[in-house]
């Protein structure tokens, strides 16, 4: 079964890092394009909006509730009966997503200042948001339908199509950025345009696939079926409790909105840096186990549960540790690398590259949650996280409140925005840890041996990887006096060296692959 699903996984992993290079390129288009001012502040937060909405209602609390009931439904009910839940779903999400698409068109000036208060004392950054957004809004509608498709291929063992939707996305507007959006006065409205593009091309690129597997039949509106209004169920607890990172990262954008202008796009920009080890991994990892978890309890399988969930959190420390390690030395030269070209200053490097480093801390907490969540939604539980995530979010905005407001208010940080994410990382830490307690006290999750010189391994071999790459690195300033090749060719020794040390050192203390086996 661990092949299988390291297969899978391997899939996911490879067509997800074509996604996040597509992503990366994306975005240092939009840097060169835009650089650290109002406009790139304004377009990331009509940007974000949609895409947190995304996160919090299909990919989370959608996809979390709908892959283990079509799951259950795939095991026990014909296949008649899963095309008649998948029919309803569609049907009763794509109206009420569409009735909320029209709202928040409607209701973008409210969203912007619900989202981005700090705006409305800038009034050029307030209205071009707000502009923004009523095109960049509908794009939940289509990536909702979109995540729908996804689980419904997950189900059914195809992984790659639905990874490869986000490659598309990122295509369209990178042609966007580069060819088309520098002859227009407001680039801003033309990535704008073509976010709301590419939401309507990932539904369509999913249909054919759905079709071969004779699942796909008209949407309609079937609240009274049983499965739908199971997943409805499971849907309502399970928006706090699969998008904690989410809300925790909507905090931080309220809040950077009041910094100094920059802050809200330094900040983006770092995230986008720490999802690129998280997409390519961890959430190719929690996305093909979930199925796997939810057939195991429906087959009342728990061992083979248990050693999955063992399984997977261990490839999370082996991978995940030494990645996180990675972001923060190497947190300057990679913003550098990236992004920093065009309009996107050498003081717009550095203060990502602080935001950078504070995210880093948080990246195995965001792994684990990943990885960790699936042992409770696989099982239907959605409760549990919900609880658990509000702990979690209470620990975010007491940091923030009792902490970085008041010294941000007396001006005594010099980068106050690196504490948001530096909170939002130690939150995330927090809702990791009381997730894996609760399983464990469940008896769900028994950890197999192996446990203790796994992580003496991990540790040694990524300290060994720490000072290498702080040797490799040196100064900041030297990358600002760089060429782009020089750079590129850089960051891939730093990248080649320390993953070689690693993987290395993690042979010479005896690591083998069996140990990672189940």
């Amino acid at each position: 079964m661990s092949r299988a699903i390291f297969k899978s996984t391997s899939v996911v992993g490879l067509t997800t890092l074509l996604s996040r290079v597509t992503g990366m390129m994306r975005d240092v288009a939009q840097a060169q394009l835009f650089g650290g001012g109002p406009i790139a502040d304004a377009f990331l937060v009509a940007y974000k909006i949609p895409n947190f909405l995304r996160r919090l209602f299909a990919e989370g609390a959608f996809s979390q509730s709908f892959v283990p009931v079509v799951s259950q439904y795939k095991h026990q009910n014909t296949q008649e009966e899963v095309k008649e839940l998948i029919s309803g779903a569609a049907g009763t999400l794509g109206l009420a997503l569409f009735v909320i698409t029209v709202a928040g068109v409607i209701g973008a000036p409210l969203i912007i200042w619900a989202f981005a208060p700090g705006f409305a004392h800038d009034g050029g950054r307030y209205d071009l948001a707000v502009e923004m957004l009523r095109l960049t809004f509908p794009y939940l509608f289509f990536i909702s339908l979109t995540a729908l498709g996804s689980g419904v291929l997950n189900s059914y063992g195809s992984f790659g199509p639905p990874a490869f939707t986000q490659v598309l996305m990122n295509l369209i507007m990178i042609v966007a950025a580069v060819w088309i959006a520098p002859h227009f006065d407001n680039p801003g409205l033309v990535l704008a345009v073509a976010v709301f593009v590419s939401g309507a091309v990932q539904v369509a690129f999913q249909v054919p696939f759905i079709l071969k597997l004779k699942l796909l039949g008209w949407p309609r509106w079937r609240w009274d079926h049983a499965g739908v209004r199971k997943v409805g169920r499971l849907m309502v607890p399970g928006i706090l409790g699969s998008s904690m990172a989410q809300v925790s990262l909507l905090l931080d954008t309220q809040i950077a909105s009041f910094l100094v202008t920059g802050s809200v796009t330094w900040m983006y920009f770092a995230d986008r840096l720490v999802e690129f080890p998280l997409g390519v991994f961890s959430i190719a990892l929690a996305t093909v186990i979930l199925p796997s978890l939810s057939g195991h309890h429906a087959a009342e399988a728990p061992e083979r549960f248990s050693n999955t969930l063992d399984w997977a959190l261990k490839l999370v420390v082996i991978m995940v540790l030494p990645a996180a390690v990675a972001l923060f030395f190497l947190a300057g030269p990679l913003t550098a690398t990236f992004f920093g070209h065009g309009r996107f200053s050498d003081f717009d490097v550095t203060m990502s590259s602080y935001a950078l480093m504070a995210y880093s801390f948080g990246l195995l907490g965001f792994s684990f949650v990943k990885v960790l969540a699936p042992g409770y939604f696989a099982r239907q539980d959605t409760r549990t996280p919900v609880r658990v995530s509000l702990v979690s979010l209470g620990v975010n905005i007491g940091l923030n409140v009792a902490v970085v407001a008041p010294l941000v208010y007396f001006k005594k940080l010099p980068a106050p925005h690196a504490f948001l994410a530096l909170s939002t990382g130690i939150s995330a830490c927090v809702n990791s840890a009381l997730l894996y307690r609760g399983l464990r006290r469940a008896q769900v999750l028994k950890p197999t041996a192996g446990w203790p010189a796994l992580l003496l391994r991990v540790l040694g071999a990524s300290a060994i990887m720490a000072a290498l790459l702080w040797w490799l690195a040196g100064d900041l300033q030297s990358w600002f006096a760089m060429r782009t090749w020089q750079r590129v060719a850089h960051i891939g020794i730093c990248v080649a060296a320390g993953l070689a040390v690693y993987f290395v050192a993690l042979f010479a203390a005896g690591m083998r692959p069996h140990h990672v086996r189940h």
